[in-house]
């Protein structure tokens, strides 16, 4: 997986790529840990700084920001703004009054919202959670071997086809020896993980948006913002997309320069590390500041920003595009399915794991991409790392 919002995205792809090999360095879990500690505040900054750019550009009103944990949260100040009378948006907010819980309120979220002094919602950032990621991952990640899969099974119904002398197109193969191919380059697939063989594909595991922003306003600003974007010169729009569905929104995708003097600071005034401790890594080391870590990065990362009015908002947290159940249909309705998807989920979640556990060694992945196990296997493997003992009747 590729991460185009960490600065550590070359190293967190090595390590990736290594793990589904099975070939662990000594220094990776130590490592994962100064990653996701560095690079979550990092993410962290950077989207704070650049909503309130965007958001000085349309509004010349002052605006807060409040961290959120929950999507009730969120969910609680969008119901609580008047600030549009829309009868769509009136009756949205009333079915939300009249039953709070169908509407997904304890779903973590690592967000800040922004809002002015009479707590109308003007914007709000998030980054995404590690399951969020594995999801992702997993469905990049298994479309690719996948394709690989049926690459291998393609060249194998070819070879049969020319001993036998008919061309492909005219080769008739059999339901049952299609799904024996199937499984049998599936196997080979894995086996060229098992050995070693493989390189990701850098491109086609690319996340774009484990940073992201949104900006709530009509939609004259909503232009002024994107006319602001095109002409500034150290921001670049590397992708653009207007859903025009259920969900109604202009997405774009931000190459952004991130402050490293600012980041540090920020880290030591707000006495950051403290949030970090009970992760491996010394008090003393954590206390020195982010500059220790600040090694091999990239100078930039990549942001996704959102730009929607109140009712298309409105719409996608209690309408017919409720993120929540947008989520649940991508869990649902995965194309891919076996061993080798499942394995590639619980190996992207095992590496978060490491990293967010007080171990900074590990003896081997605990996940092989060519096994078979069950989610209790993984769950058990989490436990361990915190230290944590096993929910069993009897010891």
């Amino acid at each position: 997986m590729y991460l185009t919002s960490f600065i550590h995205r070359n190293a967190l792809f090595n390590i990736a790529e290594r793990w589904f090999c099975n070939c662990p360095e000594p220094g990776d879990a130590k490592s994962l840990t100064e990653i996701l500690i560095c690079d979550g505040f990092v993410i962290n900054e950077t989207l704070a700084v650049l909503i309130n750019r965007l958001l000085n550009m349309i509004y010349k009103r002052p605006f807060y920001h409040r961290r959120i944990r929950f999507k009730g949260e969120l969910r609680d100040i969008i119901c609580n703004d008047d600030q549009n009378a829309q009868p769509r948006v009136i009756e949205l907010l009333r079915r939300y009054r009249a039953n709070p819980d169908y509407y997904y309120r304890e779903a973590p979220i690592n967000g800040v919202v922004c809002l002015d002094e009479h707590n109308h919602l003007l914007g709000s950032f998030r980054i995404k959670r590690p399951k969020r990621i594995s999801e992702k991952a997993n469905r990049k990640i298994a479309d690719w071997i996948f394709e690989k899969v049926v690459e291998r099974a393609k060249e194998m119904a070819q070879d049969r086809a020319q001993l036998s002398g008919v061309p492909l197109d005219k080769f008739v193969t059999s339901a049952e020896e299609m799904l024996k191919e199937f499984i049998e380059a599936e196997e080979l697939v894995a086996g060229s993980f098992r050995d070693g063989s493989i390189r990701f594909d850098r491109a086609a595991l690319t996340i774009h948006d484990v940073g992201a922003l949104k900006i709530v306003a009509e939609s004259d600003k909503l232009q002024q913002i994107d006319n602001a974007l095109m002409q500034t010169s150290d921001i670049r729009i590397i992708e653009r997309a207007k859903s025009s569905g259920k969900y109604k929104a202009t997405k774009l995708i931000l190459e952004v320069a991130w402050d490293a003097a600012h980041v540090c600071q920020q880290y030591l005034e707000n006495k950051a590390w403290e949030g970090y401790l009970g992760r491996g890594i010394p008090e003393e080391e954590l206390k020195k500041g982010l500059d220790l870590f600040l090694v091999d990065v990239e100078p930039k990362i990549n942001i996704e920003i959102m730009l929607s009015t109140f009712p298309d908002m409105v719409e996608s947290e209690f309408g017919n595009s409720i993120h929540e159940e947008r989520i649940i249909a991508q869990r649902d309705n995965k194309g891919y399915r076996g061993y080798i998807p499942m394995n590639v989920e619980f190996i992207v979640e095992s590496l978060f794991a490491v990293g967010f556990s007080p171990r900074v060694d590990i003896d081997q992945v605990p996940i092989k991409l060519w096994g078979r196990y069950l989610p209790e296997t993984l769950s058990s493997y989490v436990r361990q790392l915190q230290n944590l003992p096993e929910h069993d009747l009897t010891n």
